[in-house]
């Protein structure tokens, strides 16, 4: 019997490792994860495709990280069920690992729509480094690719195949890109931007059928959308999202809704089975209320809690929030928070200067800081971030928000010495 099985190696499951170590350096940790190098930063897959970052750079620890934590892992390996009766993971072959405690940390799995010809040669998702490797191999093939989704994921991988000489279109079924993180006119910026770096964007339509090669009908040779428009290309990526890996408790009594349910502690229902990262639905600080949060930061601080308690350091996650910082085609944004305003409840405060491609707004309830969009200059942003976690007030001095001059300095004296040099 191991002490701790975790089952998943990325971030939340690394996070947990290093928690547990702090505090029992004796324990026995099994770790399972179907990838056979999951010690990797799978936000630089794109780097990696693009050909700016060797798979030495991309590590999130190194080669040496499982054995100086005294970890026994089985990579490559799948868990396929659990049984809470008995206390132990089942694995792929038929193997079964005992426990005491467990954290599932199984992240997401792409959304893969049904799409006829969607099993040709040529046809990748990009969600983790052997999709990204996959993709590379065939980049030689051919020169058009057509991404399937224009989200973040979509987006990254688009940027990476222009750096790599490929001609790019995205198909977005909403009417804009970007849309779950960015409000319209964000989004209208940032979607310029990629067209000018010669990315064709076709919103409001889907892919319907996956057209094969006159010479080998099993290669990809273009799509069909939805509207019978027809697009020649040699690779297609579906980039559409991710849900969340909850078949290993699928017939267990262990609560999910859209993700696992935890609570403040990374706990299920369940006593001594946590769960943590992209499968978990955790602690939004924004909201006051439980959601998917699937971030990669969130995701190790989500597992250090979920660590720190399986070894009985009682330890409470602060919460995370929906964030997005990130810098395709050249222009730096970030997001966080609730960053759409419809309700009649949020005040919001805006700067747009198109010509210039900068644009902030700040979203406000009962004048505590909600949310926050920044394109173009983000120097400001970690500021404005700390006032959202905090819930500061900002009544007193709101308006100088979105202004180029505000900054620490500007700040009230009481406020400046509470929040940054005092322990803060």
């Amino acid at each position: 019997m191991s002490k701790y099985v975790i089952v998943g190696g990325s971030a939340g499951g690394i996070g947990a490792v290093e928690a547990i170590r702090e505090v029992d350096p004796v324990g026995t940790i099994t770790v399972i994860s179907e990838e056979t190098f999951p010690q990797y930063s799978r936000p630089m897959i794109a780097d990696y495709l693009s050909g700016e970052a060797a798979l030495e750079r991309m590590k999130y620890r190194d080669d040496h990280f499982w054995e100086k934590n005294r970890v026994q892992t089985l990579t490559g390996r799948r868990a396929v069920s659990l049984d809470l009766d008995e206390r132990c993971v089942e694995l792929d072959g038929g193997d079964k690992i005992s426990f005491e405690k467990l954290l599932i940390a199984t992240g997401g799995k792409p959304i893969i729509p049904k799409i006829e010809g969607g099993d040709k040669d040529g046809v990748f998702t990009f969600t983790d480094l052997s999709n990204a490797e996959g993709l590379a191999a065939e980049l030689e093939k051919g020169k058009r690719a057509v991404v399937i989704g224009g989200g973040l994921i979509g987006v990254s991988v688009a940027e990476a195949l222009v750096k790599r000489e490929m001609k790019v279109t995205i198909v977005e079924l909403k009417d804009r890109i970007l849309n779950l993180i960015l409000d319209a006119a964000t989004s209208d910026i940032v979607e310029k931007v990629i067209r000018e770096a010669g990315v064709s964007i076709v919103t409001g339509r889907t892919v319907q059928r996956v057209l094969g090669r006159r010479d080998d009908d099993n290669a990809v040779g273009g799509v069909v959308l939805a509207n019978d428009e027809e697009i020649p290309c040699d690779l297609v990526v579906i980039a559409i999202g991710v849900v969340p890996r909850t078949e290993l408790i699928v017939g267990t009594e262990v609560k999910v809704k859209r993700g696992i349910i935890v609570d403040r502690f990374m706990r299920t229902n369940v006593p001594d089975v946590y769960a943590c990262g992209d499968v978990a639905e955790a602690y939004d600080f924004v909201l006051d209320g439980n959601r998917l949060l699937p971030l990669w930061p969130v995701a190790h601080l989500g597992g250090r809690v979920a660590g720190y308690n399986m070894v009985g350091k009682k330890t409470e996650y602060q919460g995370g929030t929906v964030m997005s910082a990130l810098k395709y085609f050249d222009i730096p944004i970030i997001s966080a928070g609730i960053t759409t305003s419809e309700s009649d409840s949020y005040e919001v405060l805006i700067d747009h200067r198109p010509e210039r491609k900068l644009y902030k707004k700040i979203v406000l309830k009962n004048n505590v800081i909600v949310g926050m969009t920044f394109v173009g200059d983000i120097e400001k942003a970690g500021i404005i971030f700390h006032f959202m976690k905090n819930r500061v007030n900002v009544r007193e001095f709101k308006q100088g928000l979105i202004s180029e001059n505000f900054g620490l300095v500007t700040l009230p004296a009481s406020l400046r010495k509470k929040l940054f040099m005092v322990g803060n």
